[in-house]
């Protein structure tokens, strides 16, 4: 892949041009699961059976807000072929979950907070029957006016026992007295965007004899969902195992505990295997959305452009729960002046409960929704200072020895302008031919309704920042072990392979560290030591982390006895193409021949620098590093219509270091195609807290056909010297930025605000008197 700005690379060209290594970093290893996976061989929870397997279906609330006066299950019950039906009263345990904060019942009691919340579940001998039997229980409701406007949940009666503010974090840097000679403020709202996964989620739960349960799901987070599962049945940890399926896409938290929880104690209750396979609309009612936020702004620069101060008010709208909402608004604070140069920062941050459905962790949360207002409120002082847009934000970026708004310097590489200037200075795309034999694509397709002489082309752009690992004194850690037998070695982590290619790294680092070609990863579950989420680009960093240390171990077991016996030590001698040969040339073996006879293993931990929570004043060390993208985006929009179509963006990115070329690419290129969908398609629509159309029928999903041309142009190889190869995680930095950029192209393009994601046609409109 070049790193010139004078090149640039799509998904086919990705590829270096040298022939790429057979194995070990660097090299475009495919994934190991790729075949099966294409020809339809891999097996995911929808595909697994077991002997005597039941049937669940969940009955969910029909109202976003309601009270609840009675449950009656008797006729579900009386029903042939069902065999259990359980509510609020059969849970055992703790009746409360969370991702972050554990606020969320797992069957709603006394009220019901969101539209599809579970209220009672069904196990039967058929899956239509689960699903008549749910529909038979009878549930009397007192229907309320849900409180859906997160402004109005400041003053709304409490919705849940915990009160409906969330969290509020106040950041003051700087001096609050500062004024700048320019001054532009704006309005902004992004909408609520679905992780919808290629797959609805499925799952088997089996009993086991000890009383316990096994669970078979797609989860990323094994260890976290067999606590809370074993506190919701019940029962010791130790009795409860969770085997991670194949994961059919993952961009957020893919498993629903609401789902899996239900699935157990069916199980237990029954004493036989039970399946459940969610529709896709339960799948959409279920599981958590970015939060939908709004944002008002105030930035304040000097004559020639540099800012001053920015101010900022920043309410997430975390639906009906908790879940990582914390989490995203510390994101959102602290990113919300971007990778600009702020000398004084005051910014409010709110996150609230209302009706709406569950907000948590989607790819970027709460830096995605920061960078599209800070970026338009760039376009806005380029405008109001007569100043080229990439020329302002060239004046403003930060770089590596800055310090943040909360106070936190900035000691990882951030080569932002760097990355600016290599898409700035990247060719245009080409204009299209106005002759009429010529064809090319109209925004809104072939043959589409808009005339030519209507269509505007923009150019824009945008720089954004994401957080690795947790945040705020999270305990980052992952365990690895490293086998090595005949030659042959296996790597064990709980590190849940979600698409983002850890397994074929994992193989990497092995074939890189001792020579050994046939690398296998082991299968997940929580028998193994805990590894964490997969997230934020947790598992590149501590789980390859780990992975190397432990076969470093091995490479010293499987070296001493060679430095001993020609009175060496171990730093002398090298492993190369399956070689192991010594600094003077006097040692030369292979490495099969060193490992005959021999079973070598080692088990090491990594665990990153610890960080800091916020203090009252929104300071503190609270991340261990950054990753920075820019974007520029050419759109075509038609002015009569408010018809936009991408035409290309340019991308240039901080990785680190490339450890899989091809396998970088398509998480660059899978990262910009969700942004896409956030800026022009998608947003699921709850009008008074219901969910509308949840299929993908209603839900627009950006398509190949709404995907541009992506021309990466750079990757900036400086490594981050606290993170194991010294690598950045690849797929949210997009994802936060290519939204911004894309608003940018079409504010050029029209003349028109664009302060709301995704973009209406009425917002591209241009009225001509």
């Amino acid at each position: 892949m070049s790193n010139e700005a004078g090149t640039a690379t799509t998904a086919a060209e990705s590829a270096p041009e040298a022939e790429p290594l057979p194995h070990g970093l660097g090299a475009s290893l495919p994934h190991a699961d790729a075949r099966a996976k294409t020809e339809g061989a891999f097996p995911y929870a929808a595909d697994l059976w077991a002997e005597g397997l039941l049937w669940a279906a969940v009955l969910r609330s029909p109202h976003a807000r309601a009270r609840i006066v009675s449950i009656d299950t008797t006729h579900a019950r009386e029903m042939p072929g069902v065999h259990a039906v359980i509510t609020h009263e059969d849970v055992p345990g703790t009746p409360r979950h969370g991702r972050g904060t554990p606020d969320r019942p797992v069957f709603a009691a006394e009220a019901v907070r969101h539209h599809g919340e579970p209220i009672a579940a069904v196990a039967a001998d058929h899956p239509d029957t689960a699903r008549m039997a749910a529909a038979a229980v009878i549930v009397e409701y007192e229907v309320l006016d849900p409180v859906t406007d997160p402004e109005q949940a400041f003053e709304a009666e409490p919705l849940h026992p915990d009160g409906n503010l969330i969290r509020h974090i106040p950041l003051h840097h700087g001096d609050p007295e500062a004024v700048g000679e320019v001054v532009v403020e704006g309005l902004y709202r992004i909408g609520r965007q679905d992780p919808a996964p290629i797959g609805a989620e499925a799952g088997l739960a089996v009993p086991r004899p000890d009383g316990g349960v096994e669970l078979y799901l797609a989860s990323t987070d094994p260890h976290t969902d067999r606590n809370t599962a074993a506190a919701c049945f019940g029962l010791s940890p130790d009795r409860v195992k969770i085997v991670v399926t194949g994961v059919p896409g993952a961009t957020a938290d893919r498993e629903d505990q609401g789902f899996q929880l239900p699935l157990g104690l069916l199980a237990l209750k029954t004493g036989c295997p039970v399946k459940l396979t969610a529709t896709r609309e339960e799948s959409f009612l279920g599981h958590v959305h970015r939060h939908p936020t709004l944002l008002r702004y105030r930035h304040h620069a000097d004559a020639e452009g540099r800012l001053v101060k920015v101010e900022a008010q920043i309410l997430l709208d975390a639906g009906a729960y908790a879940d990582t909402s914390s989490e995203a608004l510390v994101a959102a604070v602290s990113f919300a002046c971007g990778p600009y140069v702020v000398p004084n920062a005051f910014i409010e941050g709110w996150a609230v409960r209302t009706n709406n459905p569950p907000s948590g962790h989607v790819r970027g949360e709460g830096a995605m929704q920061v960078c599209a207002a800070y970026e338009a409120q760039m376009d806005k002082l380029a405008k109001k200072l007569g100043l080229d847009t990439a020329e302002l934000r060239l004046r403003n970026v930060l770089a590596t020895g800055d310090v943040l708004p909360i106070g936190q310097t900035v000691t990882c590489p951030a080569p932002v302008a760097e990355l600016l200037q290599a898409v700035r200075d990247f060719p245009l795309p080409a204009l299209p031919k106005e002759a009429p034999e010529e064809e090319w694509l109209l925004p809104g397709g072939p043959e589409g309704v808009g005339e030519p002489s209507a269509v505007r082309r923009g150019v824009g752009y945008g720089l954004g920042m994401v957080h690795m690992l947790g945040a705020e004194g999270a305990d980052e850690v992952s365990t690895a072990t490293v086998k090595v037998h005949d030659g042959v070695a296996t790597v064990l982590c709980a590190a849940v392979e979600t698409g983002q290619g850890f397994t074929t790294l994992a193989r990497q680092i092995v074939q890189d560290t001792l020579g050994v070609e046939e690398v296998h990863v082991a299968a997940v579950d929580t028998d193994q030591p805990p590894a964490g989420p997969g997230c934020r680009g947790r598992h590149t960093w501590v789980s390859g982390g780990a992975v190397e240390r432990a076969a470093k171990m091995v490479r010293t077991q499987l070296l001493q006895p060679l430095a001993h016996k020609f009175g060496m030590s171990t730093e002398l001698l090298q492993i190369a193409d399956g070689k192991i040969t010594s600094y003077d040339g006097v040692l030369s073996t292979t490495v099969t021949e060193a490992m005959e006879g021999k079973e070598l293993w080692a088990t090491a931990q990594c665990r990153p620098h610890p960080t800091e929570p916020l203090n009252s004043s929104g300071q503190g060390d609270a991340f261990v590093g950054l990753a920075f993208c820019a974007i520029r985006a050419v759109v075509d929009v038609d002015i009569e219509l408010g018809a936009v179509r991408v035409v290309e963006l340019a991308v240039a990115q901080d990785v680190g270091r490339v450890l899989n070329p091809a396998q970088l690419a398509a998480r660059i290129e899978a990262g910009i195609a969700q942004g896409v969908g956030i800026a022009l398609t998608e947003n699921l629509r709850t009008p008074r807290g219901l969910v509308r159309h949840p299929d993908l029928t209603g839900y627009a999903l950006p398509t190949a056909l709404d995907v541009p041309d992506i021309r990466i142009v750079k990757l900036v190889e400086e490594r981050d010297v606290v993170a194991p190869f010294g690598a950045k995680p690849a797929s949210a930095v997009p994802v936060v930025t290519a939204p911004a950029a894309i608003a940018s192209a079409v504010r050029a393009a029209t003349g028109r605000p664009v302060n709301r994601l995704p973009i209406r046609p009425q917002a591209a409109v241009v009225t001509t008197q």
